[in-house]
């Protein structure tokens, strides 16, 4: 009779030696990514550190940048963004005629996250709002890009009595079918944000930031010497991550609540958009909302993709002035 209590196989050693193995090079792998996304967000906090003020504003903080004088005017930057992306050349050109505002959107660059499941866009528009009155703009000209256009659009439904225009470039406004890219939803959930997220942040090559970012602009190229002021590593953080694809995730049913309250809008309102912008489409957006808004003008750039800040300059300024004319600002 054998005994129940003879020794293992070999093949169970062999098993049980494998799996012991597995368990060390996850453990390490997980280390080693912890370390390097560490490594990683230091050096991007070291190269690219807040370029203005932290203002304190209804018990949360804000990172503002502020240039010029003149009548105010808010830049609000689109998703994945930051100061960066209108310091680089706009806003010296700006600082001229403006006092110009550059406001970090919660979660990005140095303004912290309100909370954890991804900020409205009455949330955010109801803290930049205050942010520039806390600043003394009561009511400036708003100018927003991309998402920023959106986080702009409920500002001026919410707070109307707080800006004097609006300025809307490759703004989404209304309702579009296109699926939302599945890597938002991993890495906006609870397992994605804690073990994807953490990967990309620290194992992500520099040549596919190089190739995302070169997308965002096409079909014109970016700007010289913008992706080392922009800083994309710090769009990589872990944190940033997660909120930009939470608030991306919630955008769609932010804007069909927003959509019924257009009419409301009063103020003047400038739209321009590019007519190969691949990114926010021109006929599902701008080419609508120009008639849901009273007196609104829409500028259609020939030939532009996503980025007019950048790109189209001269018909930005035009737009802001425009705008002032319009609002007895200049």
């Amino acid at each position: 009779m054998r005994s129940i209590n003879q020794p293992p196989t070999i093949w169970r050693k062999l098993v049980g030696k494998a799996l012991l193995i597995i368990g060390f090079i996850l453990i390490a792998f997980v280390a080693v990514t912890l370390w390097r996304a560490n490594a990683r967000e230091a050096a991007a906090q070291k190269a690219y550190p807040p370029e203005g003020q932290i203002i304190e504003v209804k018990g949360y903080k804000v990172h503002a940048v502020v240039r010029g004088e003149g009548p105010d005017l808010v830049l609000i930057h689109g998703a994945s963004g930051s100061t960066r992306d209108y310091t680089h050349t706009l806003v010296a050109q700006l600082a001229s005629d403006y006092r110009v505002i550059v406001l970090d959107r919660p979660g990005f660059g140095y303004t912290p996250r309100l909370h954890k499941d991804g900020e409205s866009l009455e949330e955010q528009a109801a803290l930049l709002s205050a942010a520039a009155a806390e600043l003394g703009a009561d009511r400036p000209i708003v100018l927003g890009q991309s998402f920023g256009g959106a986080v702009a659009l409920a500002w001026a439904v919410h707070h109307p009595d707080t800006l004097f225009g609006l300025v809307l470039l490759a703004a989404p406004s209304n309702i579009w079918s296109t699926p939302i890219d599945p890597l938002y939803h991993a890495t906006s959930s609870f397992l994605g944000a804690h073990l994807l997220v953490p990967i990309l942040t620290a194992w992500v090559p520099k040549s596919y930031v190089a190739n995302a970012l070169a997308g965002v602009f096409e079909p014109q190229a970016a700007p010289e010497g913008y992706a080392r002021h922009f800083g994309p590593s710090i769009t990589l953080r872990r944190k940033t991550m997660v909120v930009n694809a939470r608030q991306r995730v919630r955008l769609l049913p932010d804007i069909k609540a927003l959509i019924p309250r257009y009419g409301e809008i009063s103020v003047p309102t400038e739209l321009l958009h590019g007519d190969v912008d691949t990114i926010v489409g021109l006929s599902i957006h701008s080419e609508l909302l120009v008639n849901q808004i009273a007196h609104a003008n829409l500028t259609v750039l020939k030939g532009i993709g996503h980025m007019p800040q950048h790109v189209s300059q001269p018909e930005v300024l035009s737009a802001i002035s425009r705008v002032a004319a319009r609002a007895r600002l200049q």
